[in-house]
């Protein structure tokens, strides 16, 4: 344990010795390529700030306007039998398209149902083996200009059904 205590400390700092270092060595200037490197960071979220904020307003509508918690209601008798239980549901869809709004939605549920619920259980579990889609190829697609995705959407769908899936299966193995 002390050794991953050590490990978690001295990581970072250790790698950006490494690095600085080994661009010293092969005769780079370390600070001009990391001042470039932070301008076209800069650059990235300035052109990124639109799709963000129009996720971020997109996912607080339908969230104070009860939209979620409707669809859960509708969905909740096809759910039934399913095992996933249907005060998850809000949280399946927010997560798609925003962490920090399901990590809110989850904060919502232990306070509820409690932690080490079936649906905490659930919620953390499902939190920590999805990713959320649209917001990531949002981003990621629109900073390197990728007009056609292909078969990604898809995938990560079938990724995030999977991981849904999964977790039903540990928690419900776990009870």
């Amino acid at each position: 344990m002390n050794f991953l205590v050590f490990l978690s400390t001295y990581i970072l700092p250790f790698f950006i010795f490494y690095v600085v270092a080994y661009g010293l060595w092969k005769g780079r200037n370390v600070y001009e390529s990391f001042a470039e490197g932070a301008k076209g960071g800069f650059q990235t979220a300035f052109g990124i700030l639109p799709t963000l904020v129009g996720l971020l307003v997109a996912v607080g509508v339908l969230r104070a306007s009860g939209f979620l918690d409707l669809l859960a209601g509708i969905f909740k008798l096809f759910l039934k039998n399913s095992g996933f239980p249907s005060e998850l549901l809000p949280l399946v869809l927010v997560r798609l398209f925003s962490n920090s709004a399901a990590t809110g939605l989850a904060l919502d549920l232990f306070k509820s149902w409690g932690p080490d619920s079936e649906q905490g259980l659930l919620a953390s579990l499902f939190l920590s083996s999805t990713e959320t889609v649209f917001y990531t190829m949002s981003i990621y697609f629109m900073s390197v200009k990728i007009k056609k995705t292909r078969y990604t959407l898809q995938g990560a769908l079938l990724a995030t059904l999977a991981g849904i899936v999964a977790s039903v299966f540990l928690v419900k193995g776990m009870r």
